[in-house]
């Protein structure tokens, strides 16, 4: 009985030992076909190979060079990897994306691939049709080489293909700074057909996402407010063209201007009270602060415009300005010193005049110090609302 008992335990243990083995098996058997669906092999490269041999690039994908179909529809959608650089002196900015685009071609359909091939091969990926589309608003554009050619063509087994290429590109944006710096500027991306009519290619944005920016994408001096999609077909004199148009809807930042632009400038005016409280007989100092506020107003209003330069204009030096109207004051008070010596009688009509003026000008200015805020607190009640009301 025991030597029984002891041949059954062993055939037990051998039978779960098998069945272990057989899962174990089985489950690597699985993994592998898996990663092999994932990620292909080379007999799936090698198939590709030889279909290529009679594919031709030239021919559409829908088969609207034999009348066996449609035009072919190419899904697009952009990935925004940077946007900046707006530049009003130039009416342009700059966008670091990636384009994608899908497309179904049934001639790669018949490779019978296990899984989706990832090509980033130039040369091979010249031999695959893709949809000749171009930018129309781009001004200049740089295709990404560091530290490989930014492309990829992804096949799948069912014959859908991804193009996605990286480009660094300068779009012109045409703005409008009447409302500046409370402006609200709109600056588009327009993606088009170059040589192929709607009959052969129509583009259409991707149904979810068309329009995807960077989770910490940030502008220095505007705020994205909204990104809408729409087509921009064009009609030419071979045919209608497909067209998509990407906008984007800038506010500009109203806390950066009002620190650079604001601030200043009320601090320049409020400086430029000073003078009112300063003695009438202290001409070089009301003359100084004078010219030292249209100075920095008129350096201030350069530096916003971009600094444009003109040809044939000397820079103006302040200290040589108030050196200028320094002596023009002491030779002025001398002129007036020689005239008082010739007569009493000059003298005394001289001194009438100079009380009278300083009177007068105290008098001004106890005005001016009331009139001056108070012109200038009216003039920002009726600025301000406007303005936030046109760029709401």
């Amino acid at each position: 009985m025991v030597a029984q008992h002891h041949c059954q335990t062993q055939s037990m243990s051998a039978i779960v030992v098998f069945v272990i083995g057989a899962v174990i098996g089985t489950a690597l058997a699985v993994a592998e076909r898996t990663t092999i669906r994932k990620y292909g092999t080379v007999s799936d490269l090698d198939k590709l190979d030889n279909t290529l041999k009679s594919y031709d690039r030239r021919a559409l994908p829908s088969g609207y060079h034999d009348g066996s179909g449609g035009p072919t529809n190419v899904s697009c959608e952009v990935y925004i990897r940077s946007f900046g650089s707006i530049n009003p002196a130039t009416m342009d900015y700059e966008v670091d994306l990636y384009l994608r685009q899908r497309w179904y071609d049934g001639r790669l359909a018949k490779v019978n691939i296990s899984a989706p091939l990832d090509l980033n091969d130039p040369k091979l990926v010249q031999k695959i049709w893709k949809p000749e589309v171009f930018f129309a608003n781009a001004k200049h554009a740089e295709f990404q080489f560091v530290t490989v050619p930014n492309v990829l063509v992804r096949l799948t087994p069912h014959g859908m293909i991804l193009y996605m290429l990286r480009l660094k590109l300068t779009f012109s944006c045409m703005m409008d700074l009447y409302r500046y710096p409370l402006d609200v500027q709109t600056c588009t991306i327009e993606l088009a057909s170059f040589s192929k009519t709607t009959d052969e290619l129509v583009l259409h944005w991707s149904e979810r996402n068309p329009i995807i920016l960077f989770e910490n994408l940030k502008l220095p001096q505007f705020e994205i407010q909204n990104v809408s999609t729409s087509l921009c077909n064009e009609t030419f004199y071979l045919g209608e063209y497909s067209c998509l148009k990407a906008e984007f809807h800038l506010q500009r930042s109203m806390g950066y201007h009002l620190v650079q632009s604001y601030l200043p400038t009320v601090l320049i005016v409020v400086i430029s009270w000073v003078s009112f409280w300063l003695d009438v007989e202290a001409i070089p100092a009301r003359i100084t602060l004078g010219v030292t506020t249209l100075l920095t107003i008129s350096s201030k209003i350069t530096t916003n415009n971009g600094g444009t330069q003109t040809a044939n204009v000397e820079n103006v030096e302040p200290a040589g300005i108030l050196a200028d109207s320094r002596a023009r004051f002491n030779s002025h008070l001398q002129a007036s010193s020689l005239q008082m010596s010739h007569g009493s009688a000059a003298t005394q009509l001289f001194a009438f005049y100079l009380n009278c003026n300083q009177v007068c000008a105290k008098r001004i200015d106890r005005l001016s110090r009331i009139g001056f805020p108070s012109a200038f607190l009216v003039f920002c009640m009726i600025y301000w609302p406007y303005y936030l009301h046109v760029a709401n």
